[in-house]
């Protein structure tokens, strides 16, 4: 049943599983399933948690994505990883998988002090790590040999030209990662196919319109990976002994771990509430009408979590009757079908979500790996950084591209900086850290210079970064008061870097804008990372060759010193998924949906292959990061023959110099 007319269900006195809780409290347990990040904690349940205790509800929270990592990449963890490599054929061992067999004494002798040092509590065995002679080796290792200095391409040492000649710890950073890394792929060779450190088993849910891929791997044997995330789940029961347990889902990678905590769950106390939410479920999820979800999970929630979690815990409490619910599915218990409950009930306003709170996190078990040379992608991966977020939603909320019919981009909401100011010292005193990643879609110019000022007003010195619209309201006095409040990084989308296109996406912003508006930032020592688009409906082979262009005079003029060429992707919630005729595509159709539902499949009359266009892309801008072929034609990056690009060779020059 479609969750856009949904009936509604009748009442029920006795919600499932809450049988005994109507009359006293409910302990909630939130939970981050693998996997998410290594390096600090998705922030779904440290808001969650902050909110309910902030509303009176004990609740607590388990991060059982690292709780997994660090407990399969473990002396003991190896043990049983060689002996499910071991008892492989040797004829389906991997050359990679005998190796470890092989080398086990050095991999096990390695990887307590290597995740202690990525960790950040033991930075002496740097020296070690960075010999070259302390870990072992693989394929992973080929990628280290591969750096060139370009002045100097006979040079002994592939990581000086990458880190430099005092970059120690960088270079260990490095090396460990890859190790890591490494690890991975043994265990994804011997143990689960699907093991990835971010996108793990993600082909199993992402855009997938039936349940029975999931439900397949649901039902099969579990793998070791499979079998320490259930003892890990029944430990945190064990420790906490929650009366409800949600289960936060933010990306397509993190779903598989979510079903098979709750399954773990039903299994050993199908008297506990289990609840689906988070960013996944409310891409992917909102037209669910796939009863076998709720073998897993009571109820799934859509959008933010603070007011349905409130509807629910009341409901649960004999408070309210199910059909009082807040943007939930549930199974009917007559029928079977899957019936979605809506009370319309306003959301609670950002100024009123509380503070954040990493209590019950282990802040020092995180690993800041260093994966990518790429300066912005390292700030995603390398150090503990304490997420916030300056407003709800988007303020443009206009770009064709983005999912803007969604509640979390679509509705905008903000909140006095002087609040958002006493949040930040709450959790620099909780935590003891000053680094504050702010995860806005796109933070507003207004919040962010009423922030900075009230920053140093208080004499608050934290680091932070964020990402930003590259609009004219960041003036160069604005660049250098955001760095002056402790501004190190900036990102924002420069998608296409054509006006036609760009004024297709209705991002609101010219190339010469961009220029301006990222040189500001650089000249006030804020890194500026771009981040670019290809594959967008009507662009052609000549638009892509612009692109190219523009990106090559951006860094050429010092403009931008990172940035990333993503593949365009058409969703159904985005403009162009929405109306696909005003962007000269036609949606292939998509077959019945009971399960997943985001991606879209369009044909595009151009019929370019961009896919080869983007080999050409990447391998450009990964030089142009390390100061190479700037002078270069940018035709000669690509593999076919192209055309001359259409703009003038110091077009940037000239926008910088108006």
């Amino acid at each position: 049943m479609s969750a856009t007319a949904p009936p509604t269900p009748p009442e029920t006195a006795a919600p499932p599983a809450a049988t005994g809780q109507a009359a006293g409290a409910l302990r909630v347990l939130s939970v981050i399933p693998p996997m998410t990040q290594l390096n600090t904690p998705y922030p779904s349940t440290a808001y969650l948690t902050g909110f309910l205790r902030a509303r009176g509800v004990d609740a607590v929270q388990e991060d059982l994505a690292l709780k997994l990592v660090l407990r399969l990449l473990s002396p003991a963890g190896l043990d049983d990883i060689r002996a499910r490599a071991e008892a492989l054929p040797r004829k389906q061992r991997t050359p990679l998988v005998q190796g470890f067999i092989e080398h086990f004494g050095r991999y096990r002798y390695t990887v307590g002090p290597t995740i202690a040092f990525l960790q950040g509590r033991d930075p002496t065995i740097a020296h070690r790590i960075a010999s070259r002679a302390f870990l072992p080796e693989g394929p992973r290792f080929d990628s280290v040999d591969a750096y060139v200095d370009p002045d100097d391409p006979e040079g002994g040492d592939p990581l000086a030209w990458a880190f430099g000649a005092l970059g120690l710890a960088d270079r260990a950073r490095h090396l460990a990662t890859l190790y890591l890394n490494e690890l991975a792929d043994i265990l994804r060779d011997a143990v689960d196919a699907r093991f990835e450190f971010v996108r793990y088993a993600e082909s199993l849910s992402m855009s997938q319109p039936t349940f029975e891929p999931l439900a397949a791997a649901l039902a099969a044997p579990p793998t070791l990976v499979d079998a320490y995330l259930k003892d890990l789940t029944l430990e945190a029961l064990s420790h906490h002994s929650p009366q409800v347990v949600l289960v936060s889902t933010p990306f397509p990678g993190s779903v598989y771990g979510a079903f098979r905590i709750a399954q773990a769950i039903k299994a050993a106390h199908p008297e506990i509430v289990t609840v689906l939410g988070g960013g996944f479920v409310n891409t992917e999820l909102r037209e669910l009408a796939e009863p076998r979800v709720f073998d897993h999970f009571d109820y799934v929630t859509l959008d933010d979590g603070e007011r349905p979690l409130l509807a629910l815990l009341e409901h649960l409490q004999g408070r309210r009757g199910r059909s009082r619910l807040v943007r939930t599915f549930v199974r009917d218990a007559d029928t079977g079908a899957v019936r979605y409950i809506h009370l319309a009930e306003p959301d609670v306003p950002f100024a009123e979500v509380g503070t954040p709170t990493w209590d019950g996190l282990p802040l020092d078990g995180y690993l800041s790996v260093l994966d990518m040379l790429n300066p912005m992608h390292r700030l995603w991966s390398d150090g503990r950084w304490n997420k916030l977020t300056v407003a709800h939603g988007c303020y443009w909320k206009k770009c064709t591209f983005c999912d803007v019919s969604l509640d979390y981009i679509g509705r905008y909401d903000g909140a006095a900086a002087s609040l958002l100011v006493d949040r930040i010292e709450a959790i620099i005193a909780e935590t003891g850290q000053t680094g504050f990643h702010f995860v806005d879609e796109a933070a507003p110019p207004k919040a962010l210079r009423a922030l900075a000022e009230e920053l140093l007003r208080r004499g608050v010195a934290i680091s932070w970064w964020g990402n930003i619209r590259f609009e004219k309201s960041f003036s160069p006095e604005l660049c250098q008061l955001l760095a002056d409040s402790g501004c190190i990084a900036v990102s924002g989308g420069l998608e296409v870097a054509s006006d036609r296109l760009l004024q297709l996406m209705k991002k609101g912003v010219s190339v010469e804008q961009v220029a301006r508006v990222t040189q500001a930032f650089t000249e006030a020592g804020v890194l500026v990372h771009a981040y670019l688009m290809y594959g967008f409906p009507t662009q052609t082979v000549h638009d892509t060759v612009d692109a190219l262009e523009y990106v090559r005079q951006l860094f050429e003029a010092g403009c931008i010193q990172s940035g990333f060429f993503h593949r365009f992707a058409c969703t159904v919630h985005s403009p162009v998924g929405m109306n696909p005729e005003e962007f000269g595509v036609t949606l292939v159709p998509l077959p019945e949906i009971t399960f997943a539902k985001n991606d879209v499949g369009f044909i595009d009359p151009t019929g370019v292959d961009h896919d080869r266009l983007g080999r050409a892309l990447n391998k450009a801008l990964y030089n142009y990061m390390h100061g190479i072929g700037l002078d270069t034609d940018v035709r000669t990056w690509f593999e076919d023959k192209v055309p001359r690009p259409r703009v003038a060779k110091h077009f940037i020059a000239r926008a910088l110099r108006a």
